[in-house]
């Protein structure tokens, strides 16, 4: 079965997987409004790092749309507001800033508003294009690691419905199914919002690929007694050294490979990388509403009058992954040294070694 789509661009509205209520309904939000996508983002509608900032941009496609503005200089100037707007619902994805700063650059040498409003159609679509083709490539390159038979233990979900196609941890699963390759997957639930039960799971059983489900807690013991050819996980930013922050609970299970030689890697596409922080100490964390923790399924279950702390990412330090698998390649240590090779322009589609 294909892999689903999570954005639909329609013309003149964007039409959104409404992802909260996976497993069991595959609906659809109509969104024709910025503020329609401001929520979808923050409300976790739409979510996964690459995902997200396809949505961004078809955000701005929305408000340009709508903008009233003959003049130039207004425009831009309230183009550069609703970025502002846009990136403030979810602040550690770095792909959500990168998409909105690629649609504020391509409208700066236009000088009509009429181009300008072409020019952010264009480079939304084109967004929304390319992450397909990254998706494939991050697939082709991760599925290099990986033999027939093998299986993989992968957390929360950074797959298809988180990209716009394969997605980037999974990728390497469709493309083997593709080519008649058997690789299977542990999956863990992914506390607190259980994006690993209720995304991951269903998109690999819906894909035809072997899926087991565990708790958070199991990864331990399931890396020690079973055969795990590897961890691989996505990213919502890559520190210029290589330090990853990915959803909460990704560090801990870094260490637990670590300690059972379990090779532990990141798949992401190099949008994903701010070179603009040196290390992971530097990226913001976002923190969300304590009901995600206390309440299931709208009912609390946990004691009133208690303290919650609830962060949605962790970051892993770069000296526990072995590798990070990009469209370009698998990018080793030195990080910061081969990280900052593929910020420049015409790097060959070639694997970077240490």
């Amino acid at each position: 079965m294909a892999v689903i789509s999570s954005l639909q661009w329609k013309g003149d509205h964007l039409l959104l997987l409404d992802q909260r209520k996976l497993p069991h309904q595959e609906s659809y939000l109509k969104q024709t409004a910025i503020e329609d996508v401001w929520n979808s983002i923050s409300s976790l509608v739409v979510r996964g790092a690459p995902a997200i900032g396809i949505a961004a941009s078809y955000g701005l496609v929305l408000w340009s749309q709508h903008a009233e503005t003959t003049e130039p200089s207004t425009f831009k100037a309230e183009l550069l507001k609703q970025g502002e707007y846009l990136s403030s619902s979810r602040p550690t994805a770095v792909n959500l800033s990168w998409a909105i700063n690629r649609i504020v650059r391509v409208t700066l040498p236009l000088s009509t508003v009429e181009k300008m409003k072409d020019a952010i159609l264009h480079e939304a679509l084109l967004i929304h294009k390319e992450d397909e083709l990254v998706c494939q490539r991050i697939g082709e390159h991760g599925l290099k690691l990986l033999k027939d038979g093998d299986t993989i233990l992968t957390h929360c979900n950074a797959g298809g419905i988180a990209t716009a196609k394969y997605g980037t941890a999974l990728a390497p699963l469709h493309l083997a199914k593709q080519n008649g390759l058997t690789i299977s997957a542990i999956a863990t639930e992914t506390r607190p919002v259980l994006q690993g039960a209720r995304l991951t799971a269903w998109e690999l059983e819906r894909a035809g690929i072997d899926v087991t489900l565990i708790t958070d807690s199991m990864a331990a013991h399931v890396l020690k007694t079973k055969k795990i050819a590897a961890v691989i996980v996505g990213a919502d930013r890559i520190a210029a050294n290589g330090d990853t922050a990915n959803k909460i609970g990704t560090l801990g299970l870094a260490h637990i490979a670590q300690a059972y030689n379990v090779p532990f890697y990141i798949a992401a596409p190099i949008s994903t990388i701010d070179y603009s922080i040196p290390n992971g100490d530097a990226i913001p964390i976002e923190e969300r509403d304590s009901k995600e923790i206390t309440h299931y399924q709208g009912e609390r279950i946990a004691a009133e009058n208690i303290e919650i702390f609830n962060p949605a990412f962790d970051v892993t330090p770069h000296r526990l992954i072995k590798g990070i698998i990009t469209e370009h390649g698998i990018i080793r240590t030195p990080y910061e040294e081969n990280l900052a090779h593929l910020a420049l322009p015409d790097i060959e589609n070639t694997e970077v070694h240490s």
